[in-house]
């Protein structure tokens, strides 16, 4: 039996690996958690969607008096929460805001979709005034024996965060997946300060982190493993110029020290530029070198070296099942992530995890296999030209209908949308169908560089997914991936994808 013990810093040992049993273990736990920590303290949380929702929940769990403050006076999921009916401790400001509303929190939780500029947030930093992230206020509540996997890039992030809690949990590693994917780490933490479990609720918290969860700079949230995968024009409606946009995805290094392992893409020159105060606080990785991790397409096999560890690991990814050869890459790096927490698990106990890795939800998900031998393959998720091209080139081997279209965003300063750099990989394919308020534009943009490919556009995606079955043949795909955001003709791109998983089922 080979058995490994993980130390932490000057802590108790927490887990070890058990080969034999293909496991983590956890041995003699020391997490202090704040129990109403905040008692007596008024605490004002900007935002009530579903981040400021669980900060709220969490705020009150800590014994503070809770102001929930959003602009917008029709909050039905809020307001039918039945965590907050009536509770003495929370009174709701909806709609009407006056800054003096907040001059007497003690601390003020700002929700992510909150831009800075709104509510005076931006002043009340400069004033001196308690201001936190979301993220950060969860940060502070989770035990320090449970390990943070963070990870944060303009595109693949859900789908890296996803493979890696889904590695480690079929480990048996009791890990949350969430943050900007689905559940707010306050979530997680709200778990942990109220369970009653003498064991730590999570081993493991993987969290994708957006760029608007690093605006305001963390104090608490200090992951033993932050991935920037890539950064690609994206947001800039709200960061303004990639140099800010670069600047604060780098936040998610600056609390990391140690042991702590740091994993940047190689040769992108904002990115480096934008870490430099705090690369020398921990152990820096490249994907694409060494230290880091290097993948072979021809043998589709990945080979890592860990910092300050000798030697060279290797793991095969034949075994993987998801659709693009793009996901090579997230698997691979999901794995050097895992690896680099040391808790004992290396590539050989990752190897028997590839086989069951699943994209998650709007991700190059195969939905449906028709009558007809046309496969539909939802990407809804890719809202930037970056993510389409990036899942285009994945599909080489796939003839396919592209669909293109939706609410267009600026890729760089000079005002483009970026849909030229589409036109070499949509050559591979059988059609485009473009739709929405940009397809016009998008389809003029492709037959300018004389797409050698049918191009029509279409209204909306009904009418695109129809022209898309007329156009597609048998063993061909049907793909979603629109390179634009979906406020157009959608709440968001979950309900895209989920409105062309519905018309798919009607072949």
């Amino acid at each position: 039996m080979k058995l490994q013990s993980i130390t932490h810093g000057n802590e108790t040992p927490t887990f070890r690996y058990n080969y034999s049993a293909n496991k983590v273990i956890p041995t003699r736990i020391q997490c202090c958690l704040p129990k109403q920590d905040l008692k007596g303290q008024t605490v004002a949380v900007i935002g009530l969607g579903k981040s400021g929702i669980a900060a709220a929940r969490l705020a009150l769990a800590r014994g503070a008096f809770v102001l929930g403050i959003d602009q917008n006076e029709n909050l039905a999921p809020f307001e039918q929460n039945p965590l907050f009916e009536k509770h003495c401790s929370l009174k709701k400001i909806l709609g009407y805001f006056d800054n003096k509303l907040l001059k007497d929190a003690d601390r003020v939780i700002v929700s992510p979709g909150v831009p800075l500029e709104n509510y005076g947030i931006s002043s009340l930093m400069q004033s001196g005034k308690r201001v936190m992230s979301e993220l950060d206020f969860a940060a502070e509540v989770l035990p320090r024996c449970t390990k943070i996997l963070a990870v944060t890039g303009t595109n693949g992030k859900s789908t890296v965060a996803t493979f890696a809690g889904q590695m480690l949990n079929h480990l048996d590693i009791k890990t949350f997946v969430g943050g900007n994917l689905g559940i707010p780490l306050s979530e997680a933490a709200f778990q942990c300060l109220t369970s009653s479990l003498k064991r730590p609720m999570f081993q493991v918290a993987v969290v994708e982190v957006s760029s608007y969860q690093l605006e305001i700079p963390n104090k608490y949230f200090c992951p033993s493993v932050a991935i920037i995968l890539n950064l690609t024009p994206d947001h800039l409606e709200r960061h303004k110029t990639m140099k800010n946009y670069a600047v604060t995805k780098g936040r998610i290094l600056s609390q990391m020290c140690n042991s702590k392992m740091g994993v940047l893409p190689l040769g992108n020159q904002l990115l480096n530029e934008s870490v430099m105060d705090y690369v020398n606080e921990f152990n820096l990785a490249w994907i694409g070198d060494f230290p880091g991790v290097k993948i072979d397409m021809e043998t589709k096999a990945a080979s890592f070296k860990i910092p300050v560890i000798e030697g060279v690991t290797k793991l095969q990814l034949g075994a993987m099942k998801t659709l693009g050869t793009h996901n090579y890459h997230n698997a691979a790096v999901a794995a050097l992530s895992v690896i680099g927490l040391d808790i004992g698990i290396d590539a050989e106990a990752i190897g028997s995890t590839i086989g069951i890795l699943r994209v998650p939800p709007h991700r190059m998900q195969i939905v449906h296999n028709d009558s007809h031998g046309v496969t539909w393959v939802d990407d809804s998720k890719a809202t930037n030209v970056e993510a389409t091209y990036t899942g285009l080139m994945g599909l080489k081997e796939q003839k396919s209908v592209i669909l293109l279209g939706g609410l267009a965003k600026v890729s760089d300063m000079q005002g483009s949308n970026g849909f030229e750099r589409l036109f070499e990989p949509l050559k591979f394919h059988r059609g485009v169908v473009t739709f929405g308020s940009s397809g016009t534009m998008i389809q003029k943009i492709l037959l300018a560089n004389g797409l050698g490919i049918p191009c029509i556009n279409a209204t909306n995606l009904k009418d695109a997914v129809n022209w898309a079955r007329i156009i597609a043949r048998y063993g061909d795909a049907i793909v979603l991936s629109p390179g634009c955001a979906s406020f157009d003709e959608f709440r968001n791109f979950e309900h895209r994808g989920k409105v062309f998983q519905e018309l798919a089922f009607l072949s």
